[in-house]
């Protein structure tokens, strides 16, 4: 990936989230526990989701696939913090850093979409059930997956379109644990406040439209569960829950850094913590310890290899 020949920088300095070598142990150990739970029960929800018959729905579908962006995301940057806790100067090719942009604004941005398709898969189930399974066929579901993939890689080439050929010269400090994109833009050696506008164009636009279409269907969905006296209005309702908290950690923080991107409180370096490093264990959490479909697949997979023989 090449860049301007006016920058000089060809590699960035991550300050990380402490200097103390204690400290620095004890968050490796908290971040390093986190991140395999995530990585692994992100990879447990695929596994139960493929494997029983029983969760061969749009809604595991889709679940399944945020999953995946769990792990990608997790992936991302976390195993790099988690060795650079051992390296007194840490740091980071000029290739290395626009990738960890375009990677993280690609899975956040896909992850937002789904969460979108999840919550219009949920309205559909609630307020039109009868016409569910001819609306949310594989082919529907096909298609969110994919339009999220796509908004979210369009979405993170828009940011590396004008950044990858800002002119770095000096300094070349990040005061995060990854490039994160409003930091490094700053380090550009030209007024930068066009492309600030732009970020914030661009992150915001997605984030809060995305974020108003949920909220937006959550209230209609919750209108019409408690107009139901069905059995079923429970189960819908604690599923719908088990959405809107997903939702309001996941947007909260991104929203957050784009109220006011460029102008950076030391509260935020650990909001980027959770956002980056805590968010990806939200699903195996909310979504599979609050499902009775998830927790009794994993009863029946956990069987079948205890005792193989039966059924």
């Amino acid at each position: 990936m090449a860049h301007n020949n006016e920058s000089t920088v060809s590699e960035f300095v991550l300050l990380g989230l402490s200097k103390s070598w204690g400290l620095q142990l004890v968050l490796f150990t908290i971040f390093f526990v986190i991140y395999v739970t995530s990585v692994l029960g992100n990879i447990m929800i695929i596994v139960i989701i493929f494997s029983d018959s029983h969760l061969n729905s749009p809604m595991y579908f889709l679940l399944s696939n945020l999953s995946f962006i769990d792990i990608c995301q997790s992936n991302f940057a976390t195993p790099k913090m988690l060795v650079d806790f051992f390296v007194e100067y840490k740091t980071i090719s000029f290739e290395g850093c626009m990738a960890q942009i375009f990677l993280l604004h690609s899975f956040v941005g896909s992850e937002m979409m789904l969460l979108v398709a999840m919550g219009y898969d949920r309205f559909v189930a609630i307020c039109k059930p009868l016409h569910y399974n001819l609306i949310m066929n594989r082919r529907v579901c096909i298609i969110f997956v994919s339009i999220s993939w796509a908004v979210g890689i369009l979405h993170s080439v828009s940011h590396l379109a004008f950044t990858v050929n800002l002119p770095f010269c000096g300094p070349n400090e990040v005061d995060s644990f990854f490039c994160d994109l409003p930091l490094v833009i700053k380090l550009a050696c030209m007024d930068t406040y066009r492309m600030e506008i732009l970020t914030l164009a661009n992150s915001g636009m997605i984030s809060l439209s995305c974020f108003l279409a949920l909220i937006i269907s959550y209230i209609i969905i919750l209108v019409s569960v408690q107009r139901q006296s069905s059995s079923g209005s429970s189960k819908a309702l604690s599923t719908l829950t088990a959405h809107i908290t997903v939702v309001i950690l996941f947007f909260g923080p991104c929203i957050y850094f784009y109220i006011w991107p460029f102008s950076r409180l030391s509260v935020d370096k650990f909001l980027s913590v959770f956002y980056t490093i805590c968010t990806p264990l939200l699903n195996p959490i909310i979504y599979s310890l609050r499902n009775e479909d998830v927790k009794s697949a994993l009863r029946k997979l956990r069987n079948s290899h205890i005792n193989p023989g039966k059924n």
